[in-house]
């Protein structure tokens, strides 16, 4: 059964930075708790992601692709600020690490995450990496949602910086939100056991995502 088992660390300085301008991120949740219920959009594309809360590191997740025009509309319905970042991949030591460069209310936070293959796989830490903060709840996705972390002073060249997300209801929000909400309410309701209809949810993908600091 696939895991997911990441490191995360607070970027020192710009050593890592590429020409390249990144790819952009925006999310936001729609239920955050022992079931978080995720709301992403990528480049092109959106998500719909649900987590349980699992035991120790292991979680469940299930992780649906959804018409980016709908991921639009639900994030009106999240709650909290929305989460807007400027995802870098760079390569170091052979490994892989991705460089979120936060924006909006978060601003001038950058945090590295380094994936690997088992719990005791050593890692060569890059000397742009400071602080590790894998266990730090003050760094969750969803926690920086509602208490934001950066100073104000992002490093991104302006022409690179997301547009800020319109956060307004609408008629087309909750149009949005009930072609998904079966599926949502189906799955929270087998991850927290309450699954008395006993169906089983819609067709996605389940992961048993397996993370260090229990990050939505």
């Amino acid at each position: 059964m696939p895991v997911e088992i990441e490191r995360k660390f607070l970027v020192t300085h710009d050593g890592w930075r590429k020409p390249e301008p990144g790819q952009r991120y925006r999310q936001g949740y729609l239920c955050k708790g022992e079931v978080t219920v995720r709301v992403r959009r990528v480049g092109p594309r959106g998500f719909l992601t649900i987590k349980g809360g699992g035991n120790g590191r292991v979680r469940p997740e299930f992780e649906y692709e959804i018409p980016v025009v709908e991921a639009e509309e639900l994030f009106k319905l999240c709650h909290g600020r929305l989460i807007e970042k400027v995802r870098h991949e760079v390569l170091h030591a052979g490994m892989v690490w991705h460089v979120d460069e936060f924006v909006g209310e978060n601003a001038g936070l950058i945090l590295a995450e380094v994936e690997l293959s088992h719990p005791g796989q050593p890692v060569v830490l890059p000397d742009w990496v400071g602080e590790e903060v894998t266990s730090d709840g003050r760094y969750r996705n969803s926690r920086l949602a509602d208490a934001p972390q950066g100073d104000g002073r992002s490093r991104l060249p302006r022409g690179n910086r997301p547009p800020r997300a319109e956060r307004s209801g609408s008629a087309p929000a909750f149009a949005a939100f009930t072609r998904v909400l079966a599926n949502v309410v189906g799955i929270m309701a087998r991850l927290t056991g309450q699954d008395g209809a006993g169906g089983a949810p819609a067709p996605g993908r389940w992961k048993d995502a397996r993370e260090d600091d229990g990050t939505p």
